[in-house]
């Protein structure tokens, strides 16, 4: 019976601050997430002072459990942080394909662009994460999408010589 009620007390702790439940996250505490997820379900579209929802932290920290744990509970796949930023954008610089092919499974919207008009497919030229590139091109990514400097993910990968990117984005392909 205690521990019930410790659950209890700590889900009301995390529902006045939801930095709590961001800390859990960092940690890796899955099983206390899922319980303050299911106690307070409002908590899944929470911002940390970025900007950044449970789900965008998770991903940038590129922990692909909680981020199917954040996903279960509704977690706004195309949230976006304070830059306008997405969780599919983040792990395309960051070079996680397999939370990107996670978030692309589950319906993050591709073409998303941020403040800067970036997209993902921007991001993963940029930062050269070619297995990245082949999976948004695969699932159609558009690649005549303009950043805010006027450039496209094939401008950077020319900019960069990613020959192998810059072939992957050609015309032809």
């Amino acid at each position: 019976m205690p521990i019930k009620v410790l659950r209890t007390f700590s889900t009301i702790i995390y529902a006045m601050n939801p930095d709590l439940l961001f800390n859990a996250i960092r940690s890796q505490d899955k099983a206390n997430i899922a319980i303050v997820l299911k106690e307070y379900p409002e908590l899944i579209q929470a911002k940390d002072q970025r900007g950044s929802t449970p789900l965008l932290l998770a991903t940038y920290y590129g922990f692909k459990d909680i981020t199917e744990i954040l996903l279960d509970h509704n977690a706004d796949i195309n949230a976006q942080d304070a830059s306008g930023n997405t969780a599919l954008m983040g792990v395309c610089f960051k070079g996680y394909p397999e939370i990107a092919e996670l978030l692309i499974k589950r319906g993050a919207n591709i073409d998303l662009q941020n403040s800067n008009n970036a997209t993902a497919l921007i991001y993963a030229t940029t930062f050269n994460q070619e297995a990245i590139v082949k999976l948004l091109l695969a699932h159609n990514a558009d690649k005549s999408l303009k950043d805010a400097r006027g450039h496209t993910a094939k401008d950077h990968a020319q900019m960069q010589e990613l020959n192998d990117i810059l072939d992957l984005l050609s015309d032809e392909s």
